[in-house]
């Protein structure tokens, strides 16, 4: 469940979050080696998702076509933090942390 308006994570159950409107963070951090409309290479780490609206919400959720890895990620209090920017830090350093070295 996510409110409009709503600036920060909720809690909707006891081991369940919703994400944040708006935030996107997990669609701009991480890549994604599978393809996605729009990015049939798929998606460089640090690049805005070319699903994404303008107001940050992905075109593919509930599509066949949206990737599994995205499907896979779910919310967390760690993860997303306090903030969007927050978010977006954490998950640039698991990509950086995950990247295969050359």
């Amino acid at each position: 469940m996510v409110l409009p308006g709503c600036k920060t994570m909720m809690k909707i159950t006891e081991n369940s979050f919703a994400c944040r409107p708006g935030c996107a963070a997990c669609c701009i951090a991480p890549s994604i080696s599978s393809p996605i409309p729009g990015m049939p290479q798929g998606k460089p780490a640090g690049v805005r998702c070319s699903q994404l609206t303008a107001e940050n919400r992905c075109r593919l959720f509930g599509s066949g076509d949206r990737p599994a890895v995205c499907g896979s990620l779910r919310p967390s209090p760690q993860m997303c933090g306090e903030s969007a920017d927050e978010a977006l830090a954490y998950l640039t350093l698991l990509e950086r942390q995950t990247e295969p070295v050359p």
